[in-house]
């Protein structure tokens, strides 16, 4: 069995095309980027993102934790995780500036989630009854993914290196990888056929690497790889964030909130 790989470029080229046809209807829009010092995989993901908001006219500003009041005056920040003090930002980050989804009362979706669900609605993969297993419990994915799969009738377990066990992998109908640890999946752990989301993006000898050895593919039916699968189509959905909250704010204004 060969897997579909997942294109996640082509899927984030049609999200921004859309984007595209919508950005008249705004003013000025800008992305605060509120973070440390980046690692590689940071840094390809920022570039990634700075590439798409200069296609969309959206102006990348960075600043560092000290300066998280300035970030504000963004029409949308990320603040980029891990960051010494996050926490403590994350809380004070109001709902209608946060386009990770990570504050107290988000108004969008996290991006990894939407990506997520995105690739389930254009393979018409309905996840409702379907047993899934989400590797990682991180805020930017495990945690999403595994809230928004309950909430569409899958039956979800979450494995971390303290709760539960890799061999619940091998009953599992879709897999999501979020755990950060490269090729940590092989393919003697899956079913074969099994839907295998990998968005554990890290860095591996220089260059970026997913949870899931590149093997697994020759036994899932679908498959994303990294890099090139979920990362392109998170950022897109990024944007999609930004001016969903943008026309809340517009909205609020014209009612007069």
């Amino acid at each position: 069995m060969n897997a579909m790989l997942i294109d996640g470029k082509a899927i984030a080229e049609e999200i921004l095309v859309s984007l595209e046809r919508e950005r008249n209807a705004f003013g000025v829009l800008t992305l605060g980027l509120v973070m440390g010092e980046a690692d590689a995989a940071t840094e390809s993901f920022i570039k990634i993102k700075s590439r798409a908001a200069e296609r969309l006219g959206v102006e990348v500003q960075r600043f560092s934790p000290e300066q998280f009041d300035k970030a504000l005056e963004c029409s949308g920040v990320i603040v980029q995780l891990p960051l010494p003090g996050g926490e403590e930002l994350l809380a004070k980050l109001p709902g209608a500036k946060d386009l990770d989804a990570l504050c107290p009362n988000p108004l969008v979706p996290a991006p990894v989630a939407g990506a997520v669900a995105e690739i389930l609605s254009r393979y018409n993969l309905d996840p409702k009854g379907k047993k899934v297993v989400v590797v990682g419990a991180g805020r930017l994915v495990g945690v999403p993914v595994a809230t928004m799969l309950k909430e569409y009738g899958a039956e979800v377990s979450v494995i971390t290196q303290t709760r539960g066990s890799l061999d619940e992998l091998k009953p599992a109908d879709i897999v999501v990888l979020g755990a950060g640890e490269p090729g940590l999946i092989k393919p003697e752990m899956l079913k074969p056929g099994v839907v295998l989301i990998d968005a554990g993006t890290s860095e591996s000898a220089g260059k970026l690497a997913g949870d899931a050895d590149p093997l697994c593919a020759a036994v899932a039916s679908i498959f994303t790889p990294v890099p090139g699968g979920i990362g392109p189509i998170a950022v897109s959905m990024i944007f999609k964030n930004l001016f969903a909250l943008a026309k809340k704010i517009d909205l609020g204004k014209i009612q007069g909130l």
